[in-house]
């Protein structure tokens, strides 16, 4: 009798459902890594062009067009499709949601590219250059001749990115990190024949490089997706609500927007700095510290995506926000030994080649980006807890923050006239991220405390 109880209940044991498992630091770290790769490999590719453009004929206006001009233009034009790869990420379920969303990203590419086509093929490019960011004279040609280059730019971003939210979604970033060897690889390629060949300004091997290795990272990514297509994505929808296009715009719209304003600092922050004391060093050493600060914002900007990823699954949150602490600190330490010690003037002065006093004006320029790499790791978690609630406007609302208290600051600055523009538009930029931080934190409280409620419930019997 105890025998055939004892087997009735272990078979109703045997038949309950499986209690999910709560998220190890393991798979953070797993989905993380790739992907702060990538963002750090990516990071180099600022420093590896301007140490190219920097021992070629006339760097001062090559590296001032490339970070005062094109590549301000180029990312504010393609600010609508950055937020693809989150899009991506959160939404592509099953087979019906990756074809909408398929279709609306080869449409927005399409859109953007066409605007990048009339920005700099008609007079618009001459209001926007002379008359808008009253960029020293002698690069706005420069600026024209590297934007035409970049057409292809957007679109090509908008199809990798759209197709690397699918693989972090089904748990294949590492592929993603693969893309961006890719990408550094025919960067660099075109970059060393560029420099060997000798006949070509710096303007046009920094774009031609920047649209190469966008396009090689685009077809990497479109083959590496197909497996994960066939094999791993369902053909019949998921449980939850179908993605009509109305809830794909309400979500996707907001994100948008922010990206858009966002960028809209960068092309300020060059109008300013034109206007400033030292204006063509500091556009010519703009690119330099942007790139350093790419480069140390990887920890946190890929954190984004790893949190959208698993934010859904029980018992996660803590654990997410512990990664996030431990990966800001580790941020802030690279960069005060970059900062504080004498790596920064060699960095600066013998493997970027720039010429004096570029070195000195980078390295100062670094003590005010201090807290970024803090600030872009909270920013990735507050956020990414945001776009795991649907819920993007707040995200809108912090951007405009930012835009506004850096654009009150340069303005201040230009109309004080003292300090070098590259200090002030530096500071300006930190501050703004300071306080969109802050706005995330407060608006994500919400989102927080209701997966917080979800952690604690008790497992279902």
């Amino acid at each position: 009798m105890v025998s055939a109880m004892t087997t009735s209940n272990d078979a109703t044991i045997t038949a309950q459902p499986a209690r999910p498992a709560p998220l190890r630091y393991r798979r953070i770290l797993k989905t993380w890594w790739p992907l702060a790769a990538s963002w750090m490999l990516m990071g180099f590719e600022g420093p590896a062009i301007s140490a190219v453009v920097a021992r070629l004929a006339e760097p001062k206006v090559n590296l001032a067009a490339y970070g005062g001009l094109v590549f301000p233009l180029a990312v504010l034009i393609e600010g609508p499709v950055i937020m693809l790869l989150a899009a991506s990420t959160a939404l592509s379920r099953d087979w019906d949601s990756y074809v909408k969303l398929r279709r609306f990203m080869m449409w927005l590419g399409a859109a953007l590219t066409v605007l990048h086509i009339l920005t700099v093929a008609t007079p618009l490019y001459y209001f926007i250059a002379r008359d808008l960011i009253h960029a020293p004279p002698e690069v706005i040609q420069p600026g024209r001749i590297g934007l035409f280059i970049m057409i292809p730019w957007t679109w090509s971003i908008a199809y990798r990115r759209f197709n690397q939210g699918v693989l972090i979604r089904y748990g294949r970033s590492i592929l993603v990190g693969f893309g961006t060897a890719v990408r550094f690889a025919a960067d660099v390629t075109v970059l060393v024949v560029g420099y060997f060949v000798g006949s070509f300004s710096g303007i046009v091997i920094a774009a031609s490089a920047l649209t190469a290795g966008v396009m090689a990272e685009a077809l990497y990514a479109h083959l590496s997706v197909q497996s994960t297509l066939r094999k791993r994505m369902s053909r019949t929808a998921s449980g939850s609500l179908p993605l009509t296009t109305r809830a794909l715009l309400e979500f996707y719209i907001p994100l948008s927007l922010t990206q858009v304003i966002f960028y809209l600092a960068t092309p300020i922050g060059s109008a300013a700095m034109s206007r400033m004391p030292h204006a063509l060093e500091s556009l010519a050493a703009w690119p330099v510290v942007t790139g350093v600060n790419y480069l140390m914002r990887s920890f946190g900007g890929a954190y984004n995506e790893v949190v959208v990823a698993l934010a859904e699954e029980r018992r996660s949150l803590l654990k997410l926000r512990r990664f996030a602490i431990a990966v800001a600190a580790l941020a802030f330490v690279a960069l005060v030994l970059l900062t504080a010690t004498p790596l920064a003037g060699l960095i600066f002065r013998r493997a970027l080649g720039l010429a004096p006093p570029l070195p000195s004006m980078a390295r100062t320029a670094l003590w005010f980006l201090l807290p970024m790499p803090a600030l872009a790791v909270a920013q990735s978690y507050f956020q990414g807890v945001i776009l795991h609630s649907r819920r993007t406007r707040s995200i809108t609302e912090s951007v405009l923050i930012f835009l506004g208290v850096t654009t009150a600051f340069l303005v201040i600055a230009v109309v004080w006239g003292t300090v070098p523009g590259l200090y002030v538009t530096v500071g300006a930029f930190t501050t703004g991220e300071a306080l969109r931080t802050g706005w995330l934190w407060l608006r994500s409280r919400r989102a927080r405390i209701a997966l917080r409620e979800r952690d604690a419930a008790p497992d279902p019997a």
